[in-house]
Formats: structure tokens, sequence, C-alpha cells
């Protein structure tokens, strides 16, 4: 029976069980754990320097209330790259291709944001709902339509971590079966198709780390209007 493209999206089972929990808790034994020895190794500094970079870059526009979330801003994205380039390995399954997965991140992270907001300054708040200005006659539909955008972040947030790594496992796929149709048939076109399948792989390998940072970029810049 020919396979579907999207069957690769599938969560894998192994004897009925999904192993969709095994593949979450994965990317947690890669982080590095607490030793004696006083000087890490190369690969614990470079990981350290990378989180230092990140946090203060991310936090710097933020009031200092706001950086409390650091360490869970540096998790976060820890865990989306660490999960979409394990999801570049061959006969691998990919969380983050699947909206309920992105969601569950995206929903719990925003609105706690928009808690934090209301809890803490509810003037300045629910003044985003109205730009300073705004003509009597257009009040209730700029309320209407604010209200709206504010609640389409968290699913805007999911369906653009779904939508582009779901498009670049299409393509590999894609140019992969192509390629290896290809290469018995005519071997220089077959290998211009690998060459493209090649560089392709390295345009995914940045589009897991980019998306991973503007997932994590966007709930920070939804903080920073909340604190």
């Amino acid at each position: 029976m020919a396979l579907n493209f999207f069957d690769q999206f599938m969560s894998p089972t192994l004897m009925g069980i999904p192993l969709m929990a095994l593949a979450l808790i994965l990317p947690f034994y890669l982080l590095p754990t607490h030793t004696a020895r006083w000087v890490g190794n190369r690969s614990l500094t470079l990981h350290n320097w990378a989180l230092n970079r990140f946090s203060s870059q991310l936090l710097l526009p933020i009031n200092p209330s706001g950086h409390k979330w650091a360490l869970l801003y540096a998790s976060l994205i820890t865990y989306l790259v660490a999960i979409n380039m394990l999801g570049l390995l061959p006969y691998t399954f990919t969380p983050t291709t699947q909206l309920s997965h992105n969601l569950g991140l995206a929903i719990p992270l925003w609105l706690a944001t928009v808690l934090i907001g209301l809890r803490n300054q509810p003037t300045a708040a629910l003044g985003h709902l109205l730009p300073e200005g705004t003509p009597t006659a257009l009040i209730p539909i700029l309320i209407v339509i604010e209200t709206i955008s504010l609640l389409i972040r968290p699913l805007a947030l999911g369906v653009r971590l779904t939508a582009n790594l779901t498009a670049g496992h299409l393509l590999i796929q894609l140019i992969g079966t192509a390629s290896f149709v290809l290469l018995p048939l005519m071997p220089a076109v077959g290998l211009l198709t690998a060459a493209l399948l090649f560089l392709l792989t390295l345009l995914e390998i940045a589009v897991a780390f980019i998306q991973a940072y503007v997932f994590v970029l966007l709930l920070s810049l939804y903080l920073q209007e909340n604190v």
C-alpha cells in the first residue's frame, strides 16, 4: 500500500502505545547536568554562553519585573530547538508539526501574560483595546476588532510554528523521493536534485532555530505589553 506524504506527521506507536510522550521527554536528557568539576567542557560553555546571550537580548527591553521569566523562556527555546532538530533526523517524529502540541504551549503562556497585565495594570491592559483619539462612532467596532486580534494571538503562534515545520518536512520528503527515483534514470538530474535536497536540509536547520526564536520572541513581546 502506498504511503501518504502526510503519514510522516502521525504519531508513531509501539504495540498500540503512542510514542509522542517519549519524543517530548527525550530532549531534556540533552541538557547539561551539574558536575563536581570547576571548569565545564566546551559544550557546556557554549550552551551557557548561548543561553546567556539569548536571555540578555530577549529581556533587555522588558521591565525588571518581567526578568523572572528568563528561566522559563530559556527552557522553552532549548526545548523547541531540540525538538525541531531531532525531527530532522531520519525515521523520527516531530511533535512541533502537531497543532495541538503548539497550541498547548502557546495558549497557557499567552494567557499568563494577559492575566498578569489585568492583575498589575488593569487600566493599561484594557486601554490596549481602544487606541487613544478614536472617534466615538468607531469605538464599538474597534473594541471588537482589538479583542479578536488579542484572542487570535495564540492561534497565530501555533499555526506559524506548525505551518513552517510541516512545509519544510513535506519539501524534504518530496525532493528526497524525487532524487531517489531520478538517480537510476537520469544520474545528472538526480545528483542535481540531491544537491538541492542538501541545501534545503541546511535551510530547514536554520528554520528550526529561527522558528523557535520567533515563538519565544513574540511571547516576550506580549509580556512586555503587560508588565
